[in-house]
């Protein structure tokens, strides 16, 4: 049995939302680690099969602890219906595979994680979708890109690795106009700290692996939206294609989201104390954190963004030797090209998350050979600041 927590606080809700108990009551929600179902007759099976009677009918297609998992981080973001995916990049795919078809338009901000380029640029134009990359900061950019047949915008803010902020209201009141599905990733501010679709977005996307997790464990991704768009475009794709999130990661990512706001808290609140410090060394050129007064985009980020969540980016001066020099020298912060974690990782673009980008690319979007990406994790801030200082000097 399930209770309705709907009316409950936040909070609550990530450690009691969605959650389903068997006959036995236990307190850890159960993992049915099982890829088929059995029925007590012929007449249910069919009865299953179309649709009559709820129940499960086969893993792929759903799954009580993936069930849990779904409805937990639905009641999180506010939406009406949630699909979730094997990892976040099948997330992003099934958003915007699902419902695009050939002759169809998407715009694109520039600024994304190499492999939501990859899809936006190489693996969409495949199957006839024609697609415009813009500078997502320039709303202008926006209007400009719209033709007769543009279907969706699709753009991440804060962006990885440079921590650009794009005005998801602004946008999306662009798209509304012209009746385009706005699609955001809103993976590094996490459902805690900003809500896209309370904002005007229409489908929101997540890398569970990061934050979610948030513990170096497990994969998984999710699609939230309004009911009609699950219902009319992903249900089918989802279930025909075969994403499917497994049981055991699904659990995980419940344990997850048990702490969720217990590690983003302490972790944004050890990013803001350290792009405080950095901004002060001489040696490094510039900080990026959204929720920094230097930040060129601050003023939007502190609208649309409850706090300046994990991430921060910094350029190191020297160029990219200096950038490994000081990387190499860190003990307590791993180097690691996974974010959102409780430990503390730092990452070097230009030779890891967005190699595969040319270097004019890379420096159009600000992302220079001394830049290194640091997500901020749970430890003591002493030791965060004394690891940093250390490998400065």
């Amino acid at each position: 049995m399930s209770k309705d927590n709907s009316s409950k606080l936040i909070e609550t809700n990530l450690i009691h939302g969605g959650s389903e108990r068997s006959q036995f009551w236990e307190t850890s929600e159960a993992i049915y680690m099982n890829s088929g179902f059995t029925y007590e007759s012929a007449e249910q099976a069919a009865a299953r099969f179309n649709g009559d009677e709820p129940g499960f009918v086969y893993s792929r297609y759903a799954n009580p602890t993936v069930n849990m998992f779904e409805e937990r981080l639905r009641l999180l973001e506010g939406a009406e219906a949630i699909r979730t995916t094997s990892s976040g990049m099948a997330a992003v795919f099934l958003a915007l595979a699902s419902f695009l078809k050939a002759g169809d338009h998407l715009v694109a901000a520039r600024a994304l994680f190499g492999s939501c380029l990859y899809i936006a640029e190489t693996v969409l134009p495949r199957f006839g979708v024609e697609t415009t990359i813009i500078d997502g900061c320039d709303l202008t950019a926006w209007k400009e890109a719209i033709k007769p047949n543009t279907r969706a915008f699709f753009f991440e803010t804060p962006t990885n690795p440079t921590l650009e902020i794009i005005d998801i209201a602004a946008v999306a009141e662009i798209a509304q106009k012209h009746d385009i599905e706005v699609v955001v990733d809103n993976v590094f501010a996490t459902p805690l700290y900003q809500s896209p679709l309370e904002l005007g977005a229409t489908v929101v996307t997540y890398s569970a692996t990061k934050h979610i997790d948030g513990q170096g464990r497990a994969l998984g991704g999710a699609v939230l939206a309004r009911q009609e768009f699950i219902d009319e475009y992903v249900h089918d794709f989802h279930r025909h294609t075969g994403p499917s999130l497994s049981p055991f990661n699904a659990w995980t990512l419940l344990k997850g989201m048990e702490t969720l706001s217990l590690r983003v808290d302490k972790a944004t609140e050890n990013a803001a104390h350290l792009a405080d410090l950095l901004s002060n060394q001489k040696k490094i050129n510039h900080i990026r954190y959204p929720h920094h007064k230097s930040h060129p985009h601050y003023d939007i980020a502190k609208k649309q963004m409850k706090k300046g969540s994990t991430l921060l980016a910094f350029e190191v001066e020297g160029g990219q030797q200096a950038a490994f020099n000081l990387a190499n020298k860190l003990e307590t912060i791993l180097i690691s090209n996974n974010l959102g974690d409780a430990k503390s990782l730092i990452t070097h673009p230009t030779t890891t998350t967005h190699r595969s980008l040319t270097e004019e690319q890379r420096l159009n979007l600000g992302i220079t050979p001394g830049m290194l990406r640091l997500s901020v994790g749970c430890e003591a801030i002493e030791d965060l600041e004394k690891d940093l200082l250390n490998a400065l000097s």
